[in-house]
């Protein structure tokens, strides 16, 4: 029982059929030491004679049932996507004036004053410890 090895793109092989696991495409190599095409990321694995002329009408037949629906598809993507995008750009829209200015763990530093105002009637910090000193020392003479 043989097991099916991946083999990377860019490797040399020896003659036969590999295929391509992400394009599902069958390459031909005539002589051993060829390399396979593609970069190394490429993955293939190394089919049987028998199996790539069972496999070829198969994928064959597949391209040709599923190529109208693939049509359809690509054809509705390009009529759906002006009007996508139309909504997309309003969603985006109404998601920045939504949002809120700030958020928490940030930072800001704007420069505006806050909205608290200092007045003029305030007392002086002077003047709030020599009246505390004055209450200390009247308790210390009681």
């Amino acid at each position: 029982m043989t097991t099916m090895t991946t083999i990377n793109g860019g490797a040399a092989v020896k003659g036969g059929y590999y295929l391509s696991k992400s394009h599902w495409e069958i390459f031909p190599i005539q002589r051993d030491g060829e390399r396979l095409p593609g970069p190394v990321a490429e993955h293939y694995v190394k089919l049987p004679t028998a199996a790539v002329f069972l496999l070829m009408p198969v994928l064959g037949g597949l391209m040709v049932v599923f190529l109208p629906f693939i049509g359809l598809y690509m054809t509705a993507k390009a009529a759906a996507s002006p009007l996508v995008g139309m909504f997309r750009r309003s969603a985006q829209d109404l998601a920045a004036t939504v949002t809120p200015g700030w958020q928490p763990g940030e930072a800001h530093f704007t420069g505006q004053r806050t909205e608290e105002k200092v007045t003029d009637k305030a007392p002086s910090k002077q003047v709030d410890l020599e009246q505390l000193a004055k209450e200390i020392q009247a308790k210390r003479e009681e």
